[in-house]
């Protein structure tokens, strides 16, 4: 399957089973620093939807600062739109993009779309629900190429990384960090949060390597 077809699939699931979200789910705090579920889905919706003027008169306002201004236009949006009408937005745009996200490369997006459902479920405390495809994609993307959003291909280097419930691995030599695959795409997310759910000797090594800074460029 595409990664294309995996962001699409993976947008339809989302989708399905964030539909059943309680209203306190939506106003629960995510592990976006300061964000709750509600204004991380209003996220997920701008980034396939806003336009080059809207990004730029944010970032303006903000002497230039994209976090801030990023920040801005999803709390803006979430207090104009119910968690339902942002949830109709999302599956449209999913379908036909908008704006700048007519041409975010697919595994890109699908790495933004993977980490924010984990933000939402794990700070929760469920189970996540995203497929072993789409989360071995997300990680090959994570530690191949360079994100100036995500810190995890510098944080990956000289680590063996290895997923215990999925055929995943990077890395021939150095420390070893273990761990379930939507664990290690969180904490390569900069997620220090999921850290306590890896285990081997390179998880101090990790830690190390995140930045601790507010967590909202996704």
């Amino acid at each position: 399957m595409s990664v294309h077809d995996l962001l699409r699939d993976n947008d339809e699931r989302f989708c399905t089973l964030a539909d059943g979200f309680s209203a306190d789910d939506w106003s629960f705090p995510s592990l976006c620093d300061r964000w709750t579920n509600h204004e991380v889905l209003a996220h997920l919706v701008v980034g396939l939807s806003a336009s080059l003027r809207s990004v730029s008169g944010a970032m303006l306002r903000h002497g230039g600062a994209f976090d801030r201004a990023n920040a801005e236009m999803a709390r803006v949006l979430a207090a104009g739109r119910s968690p339902a009408e942002l949830l109709d937005h999302y599956q449209r745009l999913g379908r036909q993009p908008r704006g700048l996200g007519r041409y975010f490369p697919s595994r890109l997006l699908l790495g933004d779309h993977v980490t924010h459902e984990l933000d939402m479920g794990f700070a929760l405390g469920r189970e996540p629900a995203v497929g072993a495809d789409a989360l071995v994609a997300v990680l090959n993307t994570q530690v191949a190429v360079p994100n100036p959003f995500v810190p995890a291909f510098r944080t990956a280097r000289g680590l063996r990384l290895r997923a215990t419930d999925a055929e995943w691995s990077h890395g021939e030599r150095g420390p070893v960090v273990e761990g379930r695959a939507a664990e290690l795409v969180s904490v390569l997310g900069n997620r220090p949060e999921t850290l306590s759910r890896l285990g081997g000797d390179g998880v101090a090594v990790l830690k190390s390597r995140l930045s601790l800074p507010t967590r909202m460029d996704g």
